[in-house]
């Protein structure tokens, strides 16, 4: 079964105040489509301001896909109604264009039809824009146009400091990196929670599998939907944001200076695939390298440590001066439900469920193990609704109703609720008694709800009844945190940013590849 939290839980209790100052920041994607559900062919709009430098709405793998990014902030409402307000002005700012409310794409006639993120005439920018077309060579421009939320979560040192005894961040890094990692070691042994809870992607366009091989039984209907019975996240699955080539790195998370090790050989490991590609073809460049990964982001994982890095620094390297700062979970499909794709019952939920991973205790995971929880991953993406589906525990010898497991881990995650409610209402408890339901009755859940209108309507049908209805909402919002005025001294400041950078170069293409390219 799941671990025996007690005397971590009773110290919580005992010492509610270490969970003041949880810090919190969410990452939202959305494809921006037409008024008959097409992919938007139109770059991205100059009244949202330069993509490359706007602190709060950039573009990720396609020009057609936003991303909005709120600050780092300890209070929840702030950051949903930041959010919103980001999506409010979008919304007023689109013309005729939606932003889409699945995680899988649109109907997309062809993928040469999907433009790269273009980010102007820097050597930053560029570089950028090269790293997308490595992708779309490598794995084709479709898988990278679905959607996501990526939700990053830091416990206050407060915690730390307690629950280590450590004095502060610089001395206690090493052991607050550690307590991170038991986190992440206990997400992958029991994070198939959230697609089983919040998978939203039970179903694709048929035009998502077109020249696409498949060993899955999907059905269709009429309207071409093609869907698995029981599925919840196929976003997750091997059709989705995952990668193959990367199923032999080995990279584990035990202990940091292993892990970055391990991330660093992927980066200069090479690849006979994407060597048959090319770097060019031409004067034309293909991808940044030839190897496994082009750079340290292209490793696919439903969670990562991360910190803020300096300028010119890795992602890697970061970690390794400063420590793990906090943690970017990945799994969230967006949240059909919502306007602005997460909502705060989730939040509340991964609080307390990053928080139960923490204090869990996290035996170290070798690859067996780590072969073992990707099963189950994949077992509750595939079929997690199945009555009666079983999750292997450990190394999967031992198996356990998914039912079972789910309902007892949330008997702990009550009494953290009761923690992090005792001063404020009852918020959490009242989000794990609507939770827990759904594993007693799975068609509460996000992928049951959403498979019975895709169905009915089809996944372009439904998609743009949602976006239609968002979009009427949000253009009639008032702002809650900014304001037209902040909107707009963003964008001339993002605009400034890139001219700036696109002066200051200071040497070729190429030496800046040579230099960032890890040939």
């Amino acid at each position: 079964m799941i671990p025996d939290v007690s005397k971590a839980l009773s110290w919580l209790e005992a010492n509610p105040t270490v969970l003041n100052g949880i810090c919190r920041g969410i990452e939202r994607e959305t494809l921006r489509v037409t008024p008959d559900g097409h992919l938007a062919k139109t770059e991205h709009p100059k009244s949202l301001g330069a993509s490359l430098t706007h602190k709060w709405i950039t573009t990720d793998f396609a020009e057609s896909l936003l991303e909005f990014i709120t600050p780092v902030d300890s209070n929840i409402d702030r950051t949903i109604a930041f959010l919103n307000d980001l999506h409010i002005y979008t919304a007023r700012n689109l013309d005729s264009e939606k932003m889409w409310p699945l995680s899988m794409p649109c109907f997309i006639d062809e993928e040469e039809n999907i433009t790269l993120a273009q980010y102007g005439t820097s050597n930053l920018g560029r570089f950028k824009t090269l790293y997308r077309g490595g992708l779309k060579s490598r794995y084709g421009a479709l898988m990278q146009t679905i959607s996501g939320v990526h939700y990053n979560f830091s416990l206050p040192m407060s915690f730390w400091q307690a629950w280590l005894g450590i004095k502060d961040a610089e001395t206690g890094k090493e052991q607050i990196s550690d307590g991170y990692l038991r986190l992440i070691r206990n997400y992958y042994r029991f994070g198939w929670v959230i697609p089983y809870l919040f998978g939203a992607s039970p179903a694709i366009c048929s035009s998502f599998l077109r020249g696409r091989n498949t060993a899955l039984s999907f059905e269709e209907t009429e309207r071409g939907t093609c869907y698995l019975p029981y599925a919840t996240s196929l976003r997750m699955s091997d059709l989705g944001y995952t990668n193959k080539s990367q199923s032999d790195l080995n990279i584990t998370f035990n202990h940091l200076h292993t892990y970055v090790e391990e991330l660093k050989k992927a980066i200069h490991k090479p690849s006979e695939e994407f060597a048959a590609i090319g770097i060019k073809k031409g004067d034309k460049y293909l991808q940044l390298n030839t190897n496994v990964l082009q750079i340290e982001n292209e490793l696919y994982a439903p969670i990562r440590p991360k910190r803020v890095t300096k300028e010119g620094e890795s992602p890697s390297d970061a970690l390794l001066r400063g420590g793990i700062e906090y943690i970017e979970v990945r799994s969230l499909d967006i949240n059909p439900f919502s306007s602005i794709g997460v909502d705060e019952t989730q939040i509340r939920f991964l609080d307390l469920f990053l928080i139960w991973c923490a204090l869990a205790d996290a035996p170290e995971m070798g690859n067996e193990e780590l072969a073992c929880c990707r099963g189950n991953w994949n077992k509750v993406i595939l079929e997690g609704r199945k009555p009666g589906l079983s999750i292997g525990l450990g190394y999967g010898i031992e198996q356990q109703p998914l039912k079972i497991v789910g309902q007892e881990l949330f008997r702990d995650l009550e009494r953290v609720a009761e923690v992090l409610d005792a001063c404020s209402g009852t918020q959490y408890q009242l989000v794990c008694k609507e939770l827990v339901n759904m594993f007693e009755d799975p068609s509460l859940t996000f992928s049951a709800r959403v498979l019975d209108k895709m169905k009915s309507q089809g996944i372009v049908g439904f998609g743009l009844e949602l976006a239609g209805q968002y979009h009427n909402e949000l253009i009639e919002e008032h702002y809650s945190i900014l304001n037209d005025e902040n909107f707009s001294v963003e964008r001339e400041a993002s605009v400034s940013r890139q001219h700036d950078l696109e002066q200051q170069d200071n040497m070729s293409f190429e030496e800046y590849l040579k230099l960032h390219a890890g040939r």
